[in-house]
């Protein structure tokens, strides 16, 4: 099997095709609150977002996947690793799994996946999240994964004029620990 699949999904890079998928994404201002968005984003600028996403994780310090179906190769989100730091091996993850496909298991099934992607490819010791207190159902999906909450930033974003805490989780790499 494949690196970057498992029996439920498969991660691929992005291509020219996900335009519409990134201009839908980027510009739903819901989910502005979890990507530090205030503004949408034009289809130019993502157009040369899409020509550059080739380059190396190393060259950009992030990489962005697109998560589809195995079974059919439907588009299920979108995976990052961003604020990647090759000197201290850590990055932090984000994760987008689109309204329709929720709560049927993809979002799980990605994040196994890609950990073991991140821990024994790119062999990283740490990954963290950071996740709205509120955001109940994202946080459940990191505890189960292992993830271990380290902190809460207070008052760390405005979302319709009122500050949200933002809970701080992370993960070592079993490997190193």
């Amino acid at each position: 099997m494949n690196l970057l699949e498992n029996e439920l999904v498969k991660l691929r890079s992005l291509e020219p095709m996900d335009l519409d998928l990134l201009f839908s994404i980027e510009n739903d201002s819901q989910n502005w609150e979890v990507s530090n968005t205030l503004t949408p984003f034009s289809r130019d600028v993502l157009s040369k977002y899409l020509k550059n996403a080739h380059q190396d994780i190393y060259e950009a310090k992030q990489l962005r996947l697109v998560i589809t179906r195995k079974s059919d190769s439907l588009v299920l989100g979108l995976i990052d690793l961003f604020d990647f730091n090759p000197q201290h091996e850590r990055a932090g993850i984000g994760i987008l799994i689109l309204n329709k496909f929720q709560r049927q298991g993809y979002a799980q099934s990605t994040l196994e996946l890609f950990l073991n992607y991140a821990f024994e490819h790119l062999d990283l010791h740490q990954i963290y999240a950071n996740i709205p207190v509120d955001n109940k159902s994202s946080l459940a999906l990191f505890s189960k994964m292992n993830f271990k909450e380290i902190g809460v930033k207070k008052s760390w974003i405005k979302v319709k004029g009122k500050f949200k805490d933002i809970a701080i989780l992370q993960i070592l790499n079993p490997k190193h620990t």
